[in-house]
Formats: structure tokens, C-alpha cells, sequence
């Protein structure tokens, strides 16, 4: 089997001749390959190069295409900073007054630079390997996360339990057609699969009845958006998911990247039958700040939980800081081929 098709039999619960590995590595990537941050996302051919470099040294499965957080949130008008050698960030929201929702314009995201640039990058990416090893466009901030960009994170919380709940609703909905339009763009690009991150969803910022109410079914229209542009879809979620795991799969996702901090035995209990299981080593702990030794430790506790499902790629549990050594990414890696 090559890359491609050991992803593609684990999203469809058949049995890869090894462990699948897909590796959510753009920061390290880049400054592997030499590149600034600035340069790389200010460039498809850059973006493109940056992740062909790194398949060919580690020989990993698929590629998530990714750039930064806050691309959909420059999009809609988010106040954006481009630090030359970090990911483009953002500090604050670009509606000051939920009620000004209403004031709010439709924005065609396919005429900002930085989504141009993430989906031809895709494109080139593609091209290139075609169905040799698996790509998964990211399309940035599910609808939840990005209204949290929009508004500032602590006035999107007190929003959630003071505001209207009919501007609340407008918003999310605002944003749920930014997201919808990004699945469209990526679909047309010739990748395998489209994904969303949804971080401030999660159970270390509000409860998981508010995420039932205002992150879950907004979520589930992303879902059903790419399903109806033919592309299997994965959600992203940071910290501890324990709580959610079963609402989660209410979203008709076809696999759940899910964070280090959600324990690997209950994301089984929860997954393993349902749908595909991507992650989840501490990138920061153990492949960033941890020995070689730890790292094959981590990897194989993994393993010994997922190996009873072919349901399962290998990741970290969100992105790999620019700083981990190359010795630990290949240990993770020679680990799971040998395993």
C-alpha cells in the first residue's frame, strides 16, 4: 500500500498493511525547509514545497494543509498580525457589539490572499503527489471557533450566557457560511479530505450542554456541507473531550483529531466502531520537550490501545512546534512502521 490508499482503508474501517501516519507539522516543516513564516504563507509554491520536502524525508502517509488560525477570521474583517517568523495570530475581535451583527455584509472569501494562497497550495500539493500519498485540506475555524474570533473570546463567553440568543443564532450562522464556503473551495481542489478546528468548543471552555446548543449543530451543516461535496470530513478539538465524545459524533464526521489531553482508552470506547480516530501524542510534552525514549513509549501506548481498530491514524493531538528535534519525529514514526 502507498500512503493514500493505507488513509483511505483506515477511513473506511479496512485494514492497512501498517499504521497510518498523518502529521499536523507546518511550523516544524517550514523551518526545516529553511523558510519564514511570513514567506511561506505569503506563497502557494512555498506552502507547497515546505510539505513535498517533508513527506519525502520522513516518508509519512498524508499531508494536513494548513498555514495558520485565523485565515477565515481575516477574511470577515478580524484585525490580523503576520509576525515574520511565527503563524499569523490575531488579539481581538472585529465586532465590538453583537449587535452589530446585523450590520455585518456577506464577504466572498475566495478574494482574501491567504485563502487564495491555502487552497492553490493544496492544489500544487495534489498535483504532485496525486493519489500517492493523502491530502486533507484544513479549512481553518469551524463556525463556533471563528465567532469567537470575531467577537474576542471573553466577550463571545459572555455572549453565550448574557447575550440575545437570537444575535447569538446570527452570528453562528454568519459564520457557518464562511465555513460552508472554505469546504467548497478545498473540495475543488483536488484533496481527499476537508477538516475544521473547533478548539473553544471544547469542555475546558463551556459545558457540553452549551456545546450541544451552539457548537454541535452548526458543526453537523459543516459536515453535511462537505459530505455534499463528496469529501469525507474530520473535526479538530482541543483539550480534554471526554464529555463530548459521543455528542461529537452527532456531527456525522467521518473522523475526530482529537487532543493529547482526551484519554486514549475512553476515545476508543467512544470511536472505534463509528469513525477514524486521528492522533494523538503530546506534541509539546513528548515530541517537542521529550527524549527520544518517551516518545516510543507514548507511541506505542497508543498503539496498543488503537491496534484493536483499523479505524486509527497516527498524528500528534494538534500542531508540532517548530522546536521538536528530528530525532523524535522519526522515532515516532519508526515506531508505528515496526509496530
Amino acid at each position: 500500500m502507498n500512503g493514500y490508499e493505507r488513509i483511505q482503508a483506515a477511513l473506511k474501517g479496512e485494514k492497512p498493511d501498517k499504521t497510518p501516519i498523518m502529521l499536523h507539522n507546518f511550523m516544524m516543516a517550514a523551518i526545516e525547509a529553511g523558510v519564514s513564516m511570513e514567506t511561506f504563507r505569503d506563497n502557494p509554491q512555498s506552502i507547497a514545497d515546505v510539505f513535498i520536502q517533508s513527506v519525502e524525508k520522513y516518508k509519512f502517509d498524508g499531508i494536513l494543509v494548513d498555514i495558520d488560525t485565523v485565515t477565515l477570521a481575516g477574511a470577515v474583517g478580524v484585525p490580523v498580525d503576520f509576525p515574520e517568523h511565527e503563524p499569523a495570530r490575531s488579539g481581538q475581535g472585529n465586532l465590538l457589539n453583537l449587535v452589530d451583527i446585523k450590520k455585518l455584509k456577506k464577504v466572498n472569501i475566495e478574494n482574501y490572499q491567504y485563502v487564495q494562497n491555502w487552497l492553490e497550495a493544496t492544489r500544487l500539493i495534489k498535483s504532485h503527489f496525486g493519489n500517492e500519498i493523502f491530502v486533507r485540506g484544513n479549512c481553518d475555524q469551524a463556525p463556533f471557533s471563528l465567532a469567537s474570533m470575531m467577537r474576542g473570546s471573553q466577550e463571545w463567553m459572555l455572549d453565550l450566557l448574557m447575550g440575545e440568543p437570537e444575535q447569538v443564532t446570527e452570528l453562528l450562522e454568519y459564520c457557518t457560511d464562511i465555513s460552508c464556503q472554505f469546504i467548497r473551495l478545498m473540495a475543488q481542489t483536488g484533496c481527499d479530505m476537508v477538516s475544521n478546528g473547533d478548539s473553544p468548543a471544547g469542555p475546558e471552555m463551556i459545558s457540553p450542554d452549551m456545546y450541544e446548543m451552539y457548537a454541535l449543530p452548526y458543526e453537523t451543516r459543516v459536515v453535511e456541507e462537505a459530505h455534499k461535496n463528496n469529501m469525507p470530513y474530520t473535526l479538530h478539538i482541543c483539550g480534554n473531550t471526554e464529555t463530548i465524545l459521543e455528542l461529537m459524533l452527532q456531527s456525522g464526521a467521518d473522523a475526530f483529531e482529537l487532543d493529547y489531553k482526551t484519554d486514549v482508552q475512553k476515545a476508543f470506547d467512544a470511536l472505534h466502531d463509528k469513525a477514524c480516530f486521528i492522533g494523538n501524542i503530546d506534541p509539546s510534552g513528548v515530541l517537542a520537550m521529550g527524549s527520544p525514549e518517551l516518545v516510543e513509549i507514548k507511541t506505542i501506548e497508543l498503539l496498543n490501545v488503537f491496534s484493536k481498530t483499523n479505524r486509527f491514524i497516527l498524528n500528534a493531538g494538534c500542531a508540532i512546534p517548530s522546536n521538536t528535534p528530528e530525532e523524535n519525529l522519526r522515532r515516532m514514526i519508526k515506531v508505528a512502521r515496526e509496530y
